[in-house]
């Protein structure tokens, strides 16, 4: 579905179809300190454990931290208290924390490859999880764990790493999406019943699962990862804890 234009209200989004986009301009449709509405964005919003986007807007000589990103009704960018505004119908430059963006794509798709794994190896689905750039926790219905499970996990994500992977991005319908097997990898379905069309990232030959945050393009991007503990958080379920380097 390459026609697919992804909005939150007024806002057409470009992070998601052009993730490496982090330099845009738009046009200013409404502008509060408790947020700033464009016609155009390319700051992820946050969602499914990835916290959302940083990073300014410079219009004439000046510029305004953008220190979070709301979703309700529109997208809106939250600037930091006491900076400078835009006024409406004029054109800003927008500057996505670059590092930081990075660091949280290659920690989304770490975390997709572990769970590809998991899944793959012992059969269990995501009960839980959260990242932050270049770490994350991901909770996991495994009841039982072998010997050696914190070593052979690292080894295992890390050949997967480097066998480079494509991880590419699509749209389907909801009902042909829900009809792919396992596109669900969390253990309750927690996609919203009025999604219409749902995205897919793909982790070629590994892992396929419905998604809506920013990746990398592919696996050896995501760089060296270390499993740093591997907890019992009883009735069953493990968490994973990784950093990457």
């Amino acid at each position: 579905m390459s026609d697919y234009e992804d909005r939150i209200g007024r806002t057409i989004r470009l992070e998601l179809s052009d993730p490496d986009l982090l330099e845009f301009e738009a046009k200013v449709l409404q502008a509060t300190p408790e947020g700033i509405v464009l016609d155009r964005s390319a700051f992820y919003p946050g969602g499914g454990g990835q916290p959302p986007d940083e990073g300014t807007l410079t219009f004439e000589d000046k510029t305004t931290s953008i220190i979070g990103v709301q979703k309700e009704n529109d997208l809106r960018l939250i600037p930091a208290l006491g900076d400078p505004l835009p006024q409406v119908n004029m054109t800003v430059t927008a500057r996505i924390n670059a590092p930081r963006r990075l660091a949280l794509m290659r920690t989304h798709s770490a975390l997709h490859l572990l769970s590809g794994v998991i899944f793959r190896d012992f059969g269990a689905l995501v009960t839980g999880g959260n990242m932050e750039p270049l770490s994350a926790r991901a909770d996991f219905n495994l009841t039982e764990i072998p010997t050696g499970f914190k070593e052979t996990l690292e080894e295992t994500c890390s050949r997967e790493i480097l066998e480079d992977h494509q991880i590419l991005t699509s749209r389907q319908p909801r009902e042909i999406a829900l009809s792919i097997p396992n596109i669900i990898r969390t253990a309750t379905n927690l996609l919203p019943p009025e999604l219409e069309i749902i995205r897919i990232v793909d982790i070629v030959g590994l892992d396929t699962q419905a998604d809506g945050g920013t990746h990398v393009t592919s696996t050896s991007k995501i760089g060296q990862m270390t499993i740093t503990k591997i907890e019992n958080k009883g009735k069953g379920f493990r968490r994973v804890r990784f950093t990457l380097s």
